[in-house]
């Protein structure tokens, strides 16, 4: 039972992560503007598009480690790269709460939370 909500929660964390890394490539521009107003206030303002990228790559990784993970726990019950794609799911999710409490975005760092509890479930369950 465990490895089905192990592969439940690697899915969830892989459709949010790739689908996010998605729009990025293939609207790069717009989520650079966008961001580039959000954080005008803040030490990022100037950072933005490495900033980007940086969470872009990150998110690639967390979300092909977790569909990974989800097809070895299927195949033979391994958890080694689920685990890893719920670690860096977990970091992924730090930066960006970090970027929206440095824009001062309650509401989005609020938003993050809720993608957070199941990364660090499936972190605890896969460890």
């Amino acid at each position: 039972m465990n490895n089905i909500a192990s592969i439940l929660i690697l899915v969830f964390l892989a459709i949010t992560f790739l689908q996010s890394a998605q729009d990025k490539i293939f609207h790069w521009k717009d989520n650079v503007d966008w961001l580039k107003e959000h954080f005008l206030e803040t030490p990022l303002r100037n950072q933005v598009p490495l900033a980007l990228l940086n969470v872009l790559i990150l998110e690639l990784i967390s979300g092909v480690l977790c569909i990974v993970g989800s097809i070895e726990i299927a195949l033979n019950s391994g958890r080694l790269y689920g685990l890893y794609g719920a670690i860096f799911s977990c970091i992924t999710l730090i930066m960006l709460l970090f970027g929206q409490r440095l824009a001062k975005d309650y509401d989005g760092a609020r938003t993050i939370v809720l993608y957070f509890i199941p990364a660090v479930m499936a972190v605890y369950w896969l460890n």
